[in-house]
């Protein structure tokens, strides 16, 4: 992904693995400034944050773009003006819209993590509705007297 970014995005800054990590699977942060969120094709992970620069003449182009995209897990908005903000979270279906602070590092209980469509159920961790997402309940019902069995086998008695 980084090498593809060389093309068309700009570093803003990158941190390197630590030297007693270099050799195995690791990635140093990194920020990237794009021309646009159509650039991304895919939902990428960090640490890598992409940051678009947006006009209010180009702001409904970008929301446009991330609707299109189908991921809607974390949205990080900086502005100070409130309408903006409510706007920017009504036109979206991001599971987490972070307005004006950092957006990482959602802590289990506390605060929100959870998305939709593409990136994710929705349930937020350690909500209500959380471990009710992992479960595939399935129930099979057989009529063993339908097909010639003893139902008073079904019968539990003690002693019997």
């Amino acid at each position: 992904h980084t090498e593809a970014l060389k093309a068309h995005a700009r570093l803003v800054a990158r941190l390197e693995v630590p030297i007693e990590l270099r050799g195995g699977l690791y990635f140093g942060p990194r920020i990237y400034e794009i021309d646009g969120i159509a650039r991304l094709r895919e939902e990428v992970f960090g640490p890598i944050l992409h940051v678009v620069r947006w006009t209010p003449a180009s702001l409904e182009t970008e929301l446009e773009a991330l609707r299109r995209s189908g991921y809607a897990l974390t949205l990080g908005v900086h502005s100070r003006l409130e309408g903006r903000q409510q706007a920017m979270f009504q036109a979206l279906p991001a599971g987490n819209v972070y307005v004006n602070r950092g957006m990482t590092g959602a802590v289990v209980g506390v605060q929100p993590f959870g998305g939709s469509g593409l990136s994710g159920t929705g349930p937020k961790a350690g909500g209500p509705h959380y471990l009710s997402r992992f479960v595939n309940e399935r129930t099979l019902s057989v009529n063993t007297a339908a097909i010639g069995g003893n139902a008073d086998l079904f019968r539990l008695q003690s002693g019997s």
